[in-house]
């Protein structure tokens, strides 16, 4: 990256050090810590998305709906997650593959042909000739859907309890004042029922957080994939060898991520104070007696 770095084997001491640490393997290492942050940015908004729908359809009075809903939440949750995200992965992989097939490829052919899966190569997403950015923005986008998937259908689960944890007595009162079912349902339901929601979300966001490193697994050069990269032995590939240092860069990832988790826990303690100022909850009375 430098000048004076330019010859590895002619440099040592910190100089080496400086220079090993600027390479631009390390620099794809850096900004390999903005994907985690994405991730986390793009999915727990859709999460959230798609955490709420299914808690709505859970809870509809139209019997198919409901159904959809409840089955939504139990066959994910039901599914240990490493096994949901390498099999959707790649039936979603394939499926857009199939669907593209479709249209840029003569004649239509099913795809399965014995146990292999094939496709003409302009049906390829990407396609093979693409630049590496775009395979890894195709990766990124599919563990995007998958992990939002995934999570959406715990948040359902602590959405639907908190729609339930909402007192009766409140929302029959409101309909006695003459309001429809959707309006009981935007102005009485969805603002009472975050603060009983807040702690489960609180605790998947936690879990989101630690989950990230799946990105790995799912073929996206994330934080695990560069810190066992650099930190392995055999690195001449990168110009810079050394011993084992897997410890230390691992070291580093747990500190990071534990910085992280504090944080959050710190900015999730401050909105549940907030949400619970003025309720009736045990959180809400606590706060009634401190200010009293």
């Amino acid at each position: 990256m430098f000048q004076a770095c330019a010859d590895p084997k002619s440099i040592e001491g910190l100089s080496w050090l400086f220079c090993y640490l600027t390479s631009a393997k390390h620099v794809d290492f850096y900004w390999s810590f903005l994907t985690v942050l994405l991730l986390l940015a793009i999915t727990a908004p859709a999460s959230l998305g798609m955490g709420f729908l299914g808690a709505t359809a859970a809870r509809s009075h139209i019997a198919p709906v409901s159904w959809l809903g409840k089955v939504y939440i139990w066959m994910v949750r039901g599914v240990p997650d490493i096994i949901f995200f390498l099999f959707f992965v790649i039936a979603l992989d394939q499926g857009i593959e199939y669907a593209k097939s479709l249209v840029v490829c003569d004649g239509g052919a099913w795809p399965w042909q014995g146990m292999e899966f094939r496709v003409c190569p302009a049906a390829k997403v990407p396609l093979a000739k693409s630049a590496p950015f775009w395979h890894q923005a195709y990766g990124f986008m599919l563990a995007v859907i998958t992990f939002a998937i995934v999570f959406g259908a715990f948040v359902a689960n602590v959405i639907y309890g908190a729609m339930n944890a909402v007192p009766r007595a409140q929302l029959e009162t409101a309909e006695a004042y003459g309001m429809s079912r959707g309006q009981v349902f935007r102005r009485i339901l969805i603002p009472q029922m975050w603060v009983y929601a807040l702690p489960g979300l609180g605790n998947l966001w936690m879990i989101l957080i630690k989950a990230t490193p799946l990105l790995f697994l799912l073929g996206v050069k994330d934080i695990v994939y560069y810190a066992r990269e650099l930190g392995g032995s055999k690195t001449q590939a990168y110009e810079y060898p050394h011993g084992d240092w897997r410890l230390w860069y691992f070291l580093g990832l747990m500190v990071f991520y534990l910085v992280f988790t504090r944080i959050s826990e710190i900015g999730i303690a401050r909105l549940t104070r907030r949400l619970s100022h003025g309720q009736a909850t045990a959180g809400g009375e606590a706060l009634r007696k401190a200010a009293a």
